[in-house]
């Protein structure tokens, strides 16, 4: 697999490389995943489908790339789900899937247009972590959603590696902002060896 870009994934860089590899990697992007078994969409699906009995409520896919994480929800049931990514080659792909009610492009940084409350639901499947998005995000999601939402998130093998991202998620909890409604760790990337721990945040 030497020179793939799932071998460049997880190597640190500015937000301008990340989007820069993703646009790069758009094309490839399912079948070298899909070769590999990536299985963390449907599991956090699945996760939000159970702690989300109306699949009517509007779901924000954050980091939607190509739809993989909007086609697995979409296959529980959830009807409205929106998506925003940082590669506009990532979203013409996810507008092929049929999916989203929206897409958008957004900016590195940038704060997220939506009020509290305007979503029922955050997901950010394999979004935080090395090479991809900064820990600041899991603060920036919670604030915009309203007590009750809920927000779904994976980390992998390489993010868990360092401490400071299961913390930061802990800190969330001993804080009294979200409790822990799950917790798992399975497979994420099984063709190379690459686990993953979903989780669901529930704002208070």
């Amino acid at each position: 697999m030497s020179g793939s870009f799932l071998d460049k994934a997880y190597t640190a860089r500015t937000a301008a490389g990340t989007r820069d590899l993703y646009d790069a990697w758009a094309v490839s992007y399912e079948a070298e995943l899909t070769r590999n078994g990536y299985v963390t969409p449907a599991r956090c699906a699945a996760a939000l489908a159970a702690h989300l009995p109306d699949r009517a409520a509007p779901v924000l896919d954050f980091g939607c790339g190509t739809g993989l994480s909007g086609q697995a929800l979409h296959a529980e049931g959830f009807r409205c789900i929106d998506g925003v990514d940082l590669s506009a080659d990532m979203l013409a792909r996810a507008r092929d899937k049929g999916v989203y009610r929206t897409l958008t492009q957004v900016e590195p940084d940038a704060p997220l247009a939506h009020r509290a409350g305007d979503y029922a639901a955050f997901t950010a499947v394999g979004v935080i972590g090395v090479g991809a998005a900064p820990l600041s995000t899991i603060d920036a999601l919670l604030a915009r959603l309203a007590p009750g939402g809920l927000f779904v998130l994976s980390f992998n093998d390489k993010a868990l590696a360092n401490p400071a991202h299961e913390a930061r998620l802990m800190a969330t909890v001993e804080a009294g902002q979200a409790e822990m409604a799950f917790r798992e760790h399975g497979p994420h990337i099984p063709g190379i060896g690459i686990g993953a721990t979903v989780y669901v945040l529930k704002r208070l």
